[in-house]
């Protein structure tokens, strides 16, 4: 289990080349499954669809069908379409109007696909990942149709396929909660402390805490630092480039 008072300064940014923290490559070396999360670690989904005009026109959507007042003031102006997707969910478990609400965000996420940003050095980190043998899986609340399509894009499909673990109909299993975790560690009968989770977000760190999962943090702005740091997690990296020198050397003493 990682610590979560340990304390582990984060890498350079891309381009320097500051040692890496210990903690950092002892759990990178010590993975034998590594759960990314989607959206963040692997790419910016929404770098050209912005999240905060699909969350608008998801609230006037709803008040289109009369159901803006199951939202509180301060969540109708979200940026987040998640949260919203919580919200209805947390009064309406289970319906219709949930079901429809997750269809419609999926057909957003789809939506951005094309648009997407892939992380620096997350392409190149998970084929190298995989030509060492550890085993990858995506745990995100993100469809799991357009991780499948984005991750086609790339031709990284089938680094992770079949271990794609994603939003259902039933939002209440999104991280924090550890559904989606537990389901790619039993699929691939590995005990949690031989996973590492990859994630960019105090969900994501949530869940691996429930599930016994190590977890390293992925900050790639100041503001998601903090975040990872109010939530107690202090194993972070500014940039996945140190993950990948390390994931080099490793195979380098391995030929």
């Amino acid at each position: 289990m990682t610590s979560h008072t340990e304390r582990a300064e984060p890498v350079s940014e891309p381009g320097g080349r500051a040692e890496v923290p210990e903690r950092v490559r002892e759990l990178v070396l010590g993975a034998r499954l590594v759960l990314w999360d989607f959206d963040g670690p692997v790419c910016r989904l929404f770098a050209g669809h912005p999240a905060d005009r699909v969350a608008g026109e998801l609230v006037a959507w709803l008040e289109g069908m009369g159901f803006k007042d199951l939202l509180p003031q301060e969540e109708q102006s979200h940026p987040d379409p998640m949260v919203l997707l919580g919200a209805v969910n947390r009064r309406h478990r289970r319906s219709d109007l949930v079901a429809e609400f997750e269809e419609r965000l999926t057909r957003e996420e789809l939506r951005a696909v094309p648009t997407a940003w892939p992380t620096p050095y997350a392409d190149p980190l998970i084929r190298t990942w995989t030509a060492l043998g550890t085993g990858l899986a995506i745990t995100t609340n993100n469809s799991p149709r357009v991780v499948s399509r984005y991750l086609a894009t790339r031709g990284l499909l089938d680094c992770f396929a079949p271990h794609i673990y994603g939003r259902t109909r039933d939002p209440h299993l999104l991280k924090p909660d550890p559904h989606h975790l537990n389901r790619a560690l039993d699929a691939m009968s590995a005990a949690p402390g031989q996973a590492l989770m990859l994630g960019d977000s105090p969900a994501d760190a949530a869940a691996a805490r429930r599930a016994g999962v190590p977890f390293l943090g992925y900050a790639r702005n100041g503001r998601k630092e903090e975040q990872l740091r109010s939530a107690g997690e202090e194993v972070l990296v500014h940039s996945l480039e140190a993950v990948l020198r390390v994931v080099r050397e490793e195979r380098a003493t391995r030929q």
